[in-house]
This record gives structure tokens, sequence and C-alpha cells, in this order.
């Protein structure tokens, strides 16, 4: 891969608008360690470790596009329940903008998945849609008319959010979009829709087309069939076959946990979509789509993939994260249910008690966040020649820690700003002396969270580093 074309390509979509319709649905998980067999039956007893709710369908398509850093929005019809009221809070906490329209009396629909043991055990489906009362259908046909978005998500995953009217509206309408992205589990409704770009399983392409073939075979018929733009046949853990305008591009994908690509595709087709729309070629596009569903799938519950690990996956580079995208990133799993651990340092000259701090820090929760004081800060606590090592080396070899998931530099000689905004569910210090002599202490308390204080492996610091090598230094030469 050519990182410099891709990590171009991530900066040219930031902030673009896009609209997603379709089905919506509520995904909720519950995690669960399985600790004995019943007695009551040949069944493992559960216990419950954490619930998770996140938004699925068309709202996992348009959380990820909102992950990747695209200004995304939702329109479609749920309930007017509390499973409607659970997405909207989920929608809101993953940074969507809610243009759902509620329907008192029907009901929104719910996938609840128990895992334990790596997998899923059990699925229990609460079914909602149907069909829509007209009144629902002209108001979901105004959002579209007022929509200020050129980009369009097309989700159909067959409970009824899409009638025909909006069909035929949208297929009338269609020069009202630059680009149009179609996701359906029957692309059949849709021939005349002439997507931009559609992204169908195998499967999917084999019943549209009514013969099982080659992939590339069947992006190919597609693509002449429905008058399609680029068609990304996905195969799953064999990657996908994207076909263009005179171009076949082939990617390739890893095997993952079954229980880890629900909503993988979701991913890929917002990666793709973002690539595409601001004038990526498409092997470019094929190859970030196909990572953004691998780093989807690296976490528990309904794949997201956020920026930040898309671009670090791509270059091979660390990448700082800015305080704005540190907010999205934590709420996004807060929301989870993950237990979110801050720490903060100079970390000039990483030595071997700064990573086992840090691992023991990792141990404390789900995700570790490290704020790193930039060079000027470092000075002004260290003194003028310091530090010894760079920022943007010193974010580097902290990123490369696997015990590490967030690295973000701040200017300020207390890191308490950001620790109002990241909120930690424990805050870590290195050190001998008592939590309560940490000087973030008692913002960290005022704020909820727990304070915790790390030994070094002892005879290991920075300072006696420094000292050692300048000592050498000033020795004669014999």
């Amino acid at each position: 891969m050519d990182a410099s074309r891709h990590a171009a390509a991530l900066d040219a979509w930031g902030g673009l608008q896009v609209l997603v319709v379709g089905d919506v649905m509520v995904d909720e998980w519950r995690f669960a360690d399985a600790d004995r067999i019943s007695r009551e039956a040949p069944a493992p007893v559960l216990t419950l470790r954490r619930r998770q709710i996140s938004a699925g369908g068309g709202g996992n398509a348009a959380a990820n596009l909102a992950a990747l850093g695209a200004r995304a929005a939702l329109a479609g019809v749920v309930g007017d329940d509390p499973a409607g009221e659970r997405l909207a809070a989920r929608l809101a906490s993953d940074g969507v903008e809610d243009r759902m329209i509620r329907v008192p009396g029907r009901s929104t629909p719910v996938k609840r998945r128990l895992h334990a043991g790596g997998q899923i055990v059990a699925r229990e489906d609460e079914p909602g849609g149907g069909p829509l009362p007209p009144a629902a259908v002209k108001a979901l046909i105004r959002t579209l008319e007022r929509a200020p978005e050129q980009v369009l998500v097309v989700a159909d995953y067959g409970l009824g959010g899409l009638p025909e009217p909006l069909r035929r509206w949208l297929v009338r309408h269609r020069e009202r979009f630059a680009l149009i992205a179609l996701d359906a589990h029957d692309l059949c409704p849709w021939r005349d829709l002439g997507p931009s770009v559609m992204t169908p399983s195998v499967g999917e392409a084999a019943n549209a087309t009514g013969l099982p073939r080659p992939a590339a075979e069947l992006a190919q018929v597609l693509r002449e069939d429905f008058a399609a733009g680029v068609v990304a046949v996905t195969l799953g853990s064999d990657g996908a076959v994207v076909v263009g305008a005179g171009t076949t591009h082939t990617t390739r994908a890893e095997a993952a946990p079954e229980a880890h690509t629900v909503g993988a595709g979701d991913a890929y087709l917002a990666a793709m979509t973002l690539a595409l729309a601001t004038g990526a070629p498409m092997p470019v596009a094929a190859d970030i789509a196909q990572v953004a569903a691998a780093v989807g799938v690296a976490c528990e519950g309904t794949c997201v993939c956020d920026i930040e690990p898309l671009r670090a996956a791509l270059t091979g580079q660390a990448t700082l994260v800015e305080a704005d995208g540190l907010d999205r990133i934590v709420r996004r799993r807060r929301a989870e249910g993950a237990r979110v651990v801050f720490t903060n340092g100079c970390f000039d000259v990483l030595h071997r008690g700064h990573v086992s701090y840090l691992r023991q820090a990792r141990e404390l929760g789900d995700l570790l966040v490290v704020a790193v004081n930039s060079d000027a800060g470092v000075r002004r606590l260290k003194g003028p020649d310091r530090p010894v090592v760079p920022v943007e080396d010193r974010v580097a070899v902290l990123a490369a820690l696997s015990c590490v998931d967030h690295v973000v530099v701040f200017e300020e000689d207390s890191p308490a700003e950001l620790i109002e905004r990241v909120r930690p569910d424990v805050y870590v210090k290195g050190g001998d002396y008592p939590p309560e002599l940490v000087p973030e202490a008692a913002l960290v308390r005022r704020l909820g969270g727990e304070v915790r204080t790390l030994g070094y492996v002892p005879d290991r610091s920075t300072s006696a580093i420094i000292e050692r090598i300048r000592a050498h230094r000033r020795e004669p030469a014999s």
C-alpha cells in the first residue's frame, strides 16, 4: 500500500456531510462469563459482566461514518418506545445527528446477543419494522427533500423502512445526490437507482444475478445491470473483489472470530463511501475499506472503526489523537461499558520502568489514554536541557506499546483540562507516594474517578539514565 495516498484520503474526508437512510435497530450485547454447569439442566450458568447498546442496521453505518470523521445524520423510522429511546441515546453518544421519525405504537427492532467464552451463545430478536403508515412515509421523503447532504447511504435490511414510494422518489431525484452508496440484503428492488457504489456480500450478489459465479464476474454483471459506478463483492475472511470502470482490484483479509464480525460490512461501506466521495481512486478506496473492516473486528460487540486506529493501520505510524477526537473515542467506548484509565507524564527516554507501569495501568481497565507533555512543557518542568527526546518520537514509542490505546499531547503544565474532558474511571500516576499526594487526586475524585499510584521498577528512571550517559561522556579517554 502507498501510505501517503491512503493518509491523504483520510485527511480529505474530514467533516464531509453524509446522510444515511433506511432500516434501523438496536444491537444489545450481554457479555458474560461461563462459571459452571447448572444443576437444573445441562446448560452453563452465565454471570453477566457488562451490557452494551449499539446502533444497528443503518444506525451502525452512521456510527462508523461519524467515527471516521464525517458529519453523519440518520433518517429512518422507529417506534416511540424504550428501544427507540435507547437507540437515540446511543446515536447521540456516537455523534450522529438524529433525524429519525417516531411512530407511536410501532416497535423498534432489537437484536439481543449473549456472548460468553469468546462466542455468541444465543440471540434473541424482538421483531419490529413492518409496513410504514403513509404519514411516516411522507415525513421520511420530506426529510430527504430538505437534506443538505450530497452523499447518501441507503441501508435496506428488509424491515420495511424503505417502502416503494420512497424508492421511486430516490430514482426520480437521483441527480439530487452526488454519490449514493447502496447496502441492501435484496438488491433487486434497487435496480433502477444507479448507485455510485454498492457493497453486496457474495451471497447477496449471487441472489441478485440469479446464478452462482466467481466474485469478479458477479461484480461485473451487477455493475452493468445496476448501472453502478463501483461494485465491491465482499467475501468475509477472503477479502473482497472490487470492480470499477475498466479496473478490478482484489483485497485480502485475515480471519476473525465470527462473534467479532457483526457490523464489519458497515465499517467497510462507510470507509469506501467516504474515500470515493472525496475523489480517492477505486483501488485506494478498496484498500482503506478493507483495513477499516479489519480494525472494526478487533473489538467486541458491533463493529465501529475509528479514524485514528485506521490511520495507524494504514500508515504504520503512530498518530496523535487531538482532544476533540479523544472526546469522541472515550464517549463511544464508555457507552460500550469500557473502563477508562488515564495517565500522564513526560516519558522522556522511555525505559523499563515506564513500560512496566503502563502495563499495570492498562490492566486496571479496558482503555488506556496516555497524555504526554509537549516539548515546551517538559522544558518548564525539567529545565532548558530537556527533553532529550522530541515529542514526536516520544509519542511514536508510546503508541507502539500494545498496552497503550491512545496518546494525546498537552501544552499546559497540568493535565487538568484533559482530565475534565476524559473523566477517567481510574487515574494512574507512577511513584511510591500515596494517592492523596497526587496533585490531580481531588479533581479526579470530584469527577467520580479512582486514583492509583504504581511503583516504578527499582533503580530505573530517566534522570538516572541521562546522568549515566553524561558521566560516560565526561570520562577521559583511556
